[in-house]
């Protein structure tokens, strides 16, 4: 069998890294300073003249405290959360004033830290005043929770402001604390929150679930993992420790933990696909595992899913703006990101300025491989035809140094190849990352290189 990666040693470590990332989509590595605020202004008048729908992400760092005051021209170095909200709001209007009330907004996400009711409520008011938000069933308005900082009253306040999804984080275990094994496997609080959202009537329940650190074991996994699908949430998020989603990269930083070895977690990682596929989940790739009546396997059985930086989402056609530390926007081929920086967030605002620090243009070669990479891995196919009509190119010749690799999977029985589609078998489900990074490698005729993660695009019709 064709063996995907460099060295057979890390089959297991890359097996595990890529399979189950789910940040393997944000090319942020190939990010640089020659794309700033003006660039996104640009873009935003684009957005505005065409009309297009909005997606928007609003990020709230889950590192900062609250303060007594908030008066704008204080600095934000001490990591003050009212300062940060009020520089926050003022971004949104910054790019509020930028962009069409017509313009409605179909997806909203809100990550990091739950905030307390009182900023919430002043960050949502400012959102609906400058932007077009739909009714609370026809938009898809989701936000991140925590066991910690998250009770029945804050899902129904969740819920009155108009948030419909819901995706719980499951904490990971701190060796320096008094949080014990037997808190981990404690299904209580987390039946408590699913609880709370099916009798607030969200649409759909994500529940993130870790795997990788030493004080886990396969049976600990497996267990967890038994115990959440009796609660039955409409999807599941299992990420590799290693490499978590971006909302708990901050935590993961603050200490480094020991990692369980690697059989343990190739055991735990072979428990997901067992466990999850047994109990009729769908995996619809990197990490994310949806109940078949989800509406991203709908979307999927309908080519219609796409992959942003966000996740996966069935409004991958809006263009997305970011709000906060770190966020990312994308409309059309531009990417933008705001800085990682407190300091210099909270300056470039008092100055009315946007906090835009880097971004990349995606050129034409970079955006054949996206989309060939983005397409095998939502729909797991991929029209071979309607790659070339749109691009003008021949596939093989193009791929021409990757084709003996896929001829090969296609022997295999991962995958089935012809002159018209690529199309991953069942027995290719688990490596669909892996499959997908072949056309990372150096390409005849792309001319560029390949970057080392990768960025969803809008897809052909």
């Amino acid at each position: 069998m064709l063996n995907l990666f460099h060295h057979p040693g890390e089959l297991n470590a890359r097996y595990d890294q890529g399979v189950l990332d789910p940040n393997c989509h944000v090319g942020t590595d190939k990010f640089h300073d020659g794309i700033g605020s003006l660039d996104l202004l640009r873009a935003l008048r684009t957005s505005r003249q065409r009309r297009r729908p909005l997606s928007l992400n609003v990020q709230l760092p889950s590192n900062l405290r609250p303060a007594l005051c908030s008066p704008r021209g204080i600095s934000c170095q001490h990591g003050d959360i009212e300062h940060y909200l009020q520089r926050l709001l003022h971004e949104i209007d910054l790019v509020g004033c930028h962009l069409g009330t017509g313009q409605r907004v179909e997806q909203f996400h809100l990550g990091g830290a739950t905030p307390i009711v009182a900023h919430l409520k002043r960050l949502m008011r400012q959102l609906r005043e400058r932007f077009n938000f739909l009714g609370h069933e026809y938009g898809e308005y989701s936000v991140e929770v925590d066991l910690h900082h998250t009770d029945w009253s804050t899902m129904g306040v969740l819920r009155d402001l108009g948030f419909n999804h819901v995706s719980i984080g499951i904490p990971d275990i701190d060796a320096n604390s008094n949080m014990l094994l037997a808190c981990y496997q404690n299904p209580a609080p987390i039946h408590s929150l699913i609880d709370a959202a099916r009798t607030f009537g969200y649409r759909s329940i994500n529940v993130d679930l870790g795997y990788g650190h030493a004080w886990q074991t396969p049976e600990s996994f497996a267990q967890k993992l038994a115990t959440l699908i009796e609660l039955e949430p409409d999807r599941l998020l299992v990420f590799d420790y290693s490499r978590p989603p971006q909302r708990y990269r901050s935590m993961a930083g603050d200490t480094v933990r020991a990692p369980c070895s690697q059989n343990d977690k190739s055991t735990m990682r072979q428990s997901c696909f067992e466990q999850l596929i047994g109990a009729d989940y769908r995996y619809i790739g990197l990490g994310q595992f949806v109940r078949p009546d989800d509406d991203l396997a709908i979307a999927q059985e309908r080519g219609r899913l796409r992959r942003t930086y966000e996740g996966f989402t069935r409004h991958g056609y809006c263009d997305h703006i970011g709000f906060g530390l770190g966020a990312i926007s994308q409309i059309d081929d531009l990417y933008t990101q705001n800085t990682h920086d407190l300091e210099r967030y909270c300056q470039q605002l008092d100055m009315d300025q946007l906090p835009t620090l880097r971004g990349l243009r995606c050129e034409a070669g970079i955006q054949i491989r996206q989309l060939v990479m983005a397409r095998l891995a939502r729909d797991l196919e991929l029209d071979i035809h309607a790659v070339e009509t749109r691009h003008g190119l021949v596939f093989r010749q193009y791929f021409s140094s990757i084709w003996p690799a896929l001829e090969q999977l296609s022997c295999d029985g991962l995958i089935e190849l012809s002159y018209r589609f690529i199309c991953i078998l069942e027995a290719g489900k688990p490596q669909v990352a892996a499959i997908c990074n072949l056309f990372e490698q150096n390409l005849c005729g792309a001319g560029h290189e390949a970057p080392s993660e990768w960025i969803d695009h809008d897809d052909f019709s």
